[in-house]
């Protein structure tokens, strides 16, 4: 989740880390099966492109009416101006998707992200196990710290307006 905290920052109302995040458990329900069942493989075909393309539809069409839903859940009422937009949803879902891929080639010799036009994965090991991990962390952190500041910048803009307003009437 740390590059879509990152992403949400940079991006703002244009991405849904929401839909991200739902589109990262759909990516892991084929490993878990396997973990559960000790049937099928753990980066089987959702860890490819083909297959994250067809979960990025998926995360798009659900996502985009889950998210709806936690919103509602969280403000308990729905607005329109922060509902998810389709676009929105499936930009979120995709890069969620397509992100998954290329973090889980980096560390998984099981991955085969090209499959089924090649088996090669030529991402593996261009950082350890570690790193990755690091570099997920520290973008977590860097987009809340960045997140954080643009709402305080809005909020600091809107009382300063609010209280033009009041001067000019005075």
């Amino acid at each position: 989740m740390g590059p879509g905290i990152l992403i949400k920052a940079v991006l703002q109302g244009s991405f849904s880390l929401i839909v991200f995040g739902w589109s990262q458990i759909v990516m892991d329900l084929q490993p878990l099966f396997a973990i559960l069942t000790g049937r099928g493989e753990y980066h089987g075909f959702t860890h490819t492109y083909v297959g994250a393309t067809l979960i990025g539809a998926f995360s798009t069409l659900t996502g985009k009416y889950l998210a709806g839903l936690a919103l509602v859940r969280v403000l308990g009422k729905h607005r329109r101006d922060i509902a998810v937009t389709w676009w929105v949803a499936g930009l979120s879902a995709f890069i969620g998707t397509y992100s998954h891929i290329v973090l889980d080639s980096i560390v998984h010799a099981d991955m085969q992200p090209l499959y089924p036009f090649s088996p090669s994965n030529h991402l593996l090991h261009l950082l350890s196990w570690g790193s990755a991990h690091k570099v997920c962390v520290v973008a977590g952190i860097v987009g809340a710290a960045i997140y954080f500041a643009a709402v305080l910048l809005r909020s600091s803009r809107r009382r300063a307006i609010a209280r033009d307003a009041v001067d000019q009437r005075r």
